[in-house]
């Protein structure tokens, strides 16, 4: 609100008089914030006390091959729900927001 508000100030108008300002919402795909780690990443130290460095978990080039050939037999099938599907599988942090899509975070299996 505070952004809106001054954004309306600067253009020389005045917040809930002459302009309105509405929360309406998300909007589809919109996300309040973004993730940076995965929940199995691990951090690590480095020479400056605010700078992290990121040890994550790595896939095979088989496993992330066989997701590819899933994911564009899908898209190719224009089966947009088993492509998000698919693409929650190989990321399953990866949590849909005001999306179509919720309901499959409810299915979601984690690797391990």
């Amino acid at each position: 609100m505070d952004l809106a508000e001054k954004m309306i100030k600067l253009s020389g108008f005045v917040p809930y008089e002459q302009i309105d300002i509405k929360v309406i919402g998300l909007r589809p795909g919109e996300k309040l914030f973004e993730e940076l780690l995965n929940d199995k990443a691990k951090t690590l130290q480095t020479h400056h006390k605010k700078i992290m460095r990121a040890k994550d978990q790595v896939l095979c080039m088989e496993e992330v091959n066989d997701f590819v050939i899933d994911i564009a037999a899908a898209a190719e099938q224009q089966n947009n729900t088993l492509v998000v599907k698919k693409l929650k599988e190989l990321i399953p942090e990866f949590l849909s927001q005001n999306s179509i899509y919720e309901e499959l975070d409810k299915d979601v299996k984690i690797r391990t």
